[in-house]
């Protein structure tokens, strides 16, 4: 027969733990050795929280999911797709010409076919490197025309007549930006 022994619970206690150990197990004497085993296994305390439960947990792994497919995504655009299709380019060679050469004998000795259609990707790389460069100098001359507009035009609103604009600008940045805009 097995020995048992009395601890001093408060009642309040008392009636959670009857009621806790009734849901989930035969005997108190299991809840209890199976809560203490629970506790010296995971090497935890039962006064130190566990921290954010499962959904909390699931809810910011699906949001770092999200953010990664963000970030695959803008990858592809802007880094993986322009790549494939600057490779397209140089290896692409028309239809019609490959079921040409392929009915027609070609001379190993004429690489022309070859040579033209390598020059023609390359011509269009050379057109997107400068079509970049231009884009790029359009960008800048955008954002000083921007600033000249915002920053160091004023509206001028004399007492009588029409409202004026203002250029408050020195003569020599005014001259140099004259030349810089007739020399591009």
């Amino acid at each position: 027969m097995k020995t048992f022994s009395n601890i001093r619970f408060k009642k309040k206690t008392v009636q959670r733990f009857q009621g806790f150990s009734r849901r989930f197990f035969k005997t108190h004497t299991e809840a209890l050795d199976t809560m203490l085993d629970f506790f010296v296994y995971n090497e935890i305390s039962p006064k130190e929280t566990l921290g954010p439960n499962a959904r909390t947990l699931e809810a910011n792994i699906k949001k770092r999911i999200n953010a990664l497919v963000a970030i695959i995504k803008d990858i592809e655009k802007h880094q993986t797709q322009p790549t494939t299709a600057m490779l397209q380019l140089l290896f692409e060679q028309d239809t019609t010409k490959e079921k040409k050469s392929r009915l027609v004998a070609v001379n190993p000795k004429d690489k022309s076919f070859k040579e033209d259609s390598f020059a023609t990707s390359l011509e269009a790389i050379e057109l997107k490197k400068q079509k970049n460069i231009l884009q790029g100098e359009l960008n800048d001359t955008k954002k000083q025309l921007e600033d000249i507009l915002f920053s160091k035009i004023q509206i001028i609103k004399p007492s009588f007549g029409k409202p004026k604009l203002q250029l408050d600008m020195s003569i020599e940045a005014f001259e140099a930006l004259k030349e810089k805009i007739k020399n591009t």
